[in-house]
C-alpha cells in the first residue's frame, strides 16, 4: 500500500484513521448498539437506501484506490495528511450526532416508540449531521489518496446515495412526527449549515 503515499508517516496516519473509522462504525455507528436494542420495534422504511449507501461507500473507496494507483488527477503529497484529518473530523461529527440521538439512532429508516424531534447538539445546525460526517470521511479518503478526480467522483456517487436516503427518511419523519418536524425543516439545512 506504500505506493499510494509519499511517506511512511502519511500511510501510518491514514491506516490509524481508517482503523478508527471502522471501529467507530462497529461500536458507535449502529452495529453493536443496534444489536443491543433488538427488542425495540422499528418498522423498516428505508426502501433499500441503507444498502445503496454501503455500496456507494465501498465503490467510492475502490475508485479512490484505483485513481491513486493509476496516478489519475493526483494532488501534492501533503494533501494525504489533510485527507486523513478530514476523515477524523468526519468521524467526530458522525459519532457526536449518534451520541446526541442516543436510543433514537438506527442504521435503518424508521420511527421508534416515543421518538421526537431532536434539535440540540449538531442537530441545531443541520437535520442529518451523521450523514455530513460520513461524507466528510469518504471525501477524506479521496484526499488522503491524493486524487482530486476521485474526490469529484466520490461526491457525485455518495451525494446521489445520501440524497435518496434523506428523501426517504424525511418522508417518514414528516409522516410520523408531523408539524413539529415540518417546522424543524424550516429552520435547518439538510447537510451543511446555512448552505445545503
Amino acid at each position: 500500500m506504500a505506493q499510494f503515499f509519499l511517506s511512511a508517516s502519511a500511510e501510518l496516519f491514514y491506516d490509524l484513521v481508517a482503523s478508527l473509522w471502522i471501529l467507530s462504525e462497529v461500536v458507535g455507528g449502529g452495529i453493536i448498539p443496534h444489536l443491543r436494542r433488538r427488542g425495540t420495534k422499528i418498522e423498516r422504511r428505508d426502501k433499500g437506501s441503507q444498502f445503496l449507501i454501503i455500496g456507494c461507500i465501498l465503490l467510492s473507496i475502490a475508485i479512490s484506490f484505483t485513481f491513486a494507483a493509476s496516478g489519475i488527477a493526483l494532488l501534492p503529497g501533503f494533501i494525504s495528511y489533510t485527507g486523513s484529518a478530514l476523515m477524523l473530523a468526519g468521524i467526530a461529527v458522525r459519532q457526536w450526532s449518534i451520541a446526541v440521538l442516543g436510543s433514537f439512532f438506527s442504521p435503518t429508516v424508521g420511527i421508534q416508540k416515543g421518538q421526537k424531534v431532536v434539535n440540540r447538539g449538531p442537530y441545531r445546525l443541520v437535520r442529518h449531521p451523521s450523514y455530513t460526517g460520513a461524507l466528510l470521511i469518504i471525501v477524506g479518503v479521496g484526499l488522503a489518496l491524493r486524487s482530486w478526480g476521485a474526490v469529484l467522483v466520490i461526491l457525485f456517487i455518495t451525494g446521489l446515495a445520501y440524497s435518496y436516503r434523506i428523501q426517504m427518511e424525511e418522508k417518514v419523519l414528516i409522516s410520523e412526527l408531523g408539524d413539529e418536524y415540518v417546522q424543524y425543516t424550516k429552520v435547518t439545512k439538510k447537510l451543511i449549515p446555512y448552505i445545503l
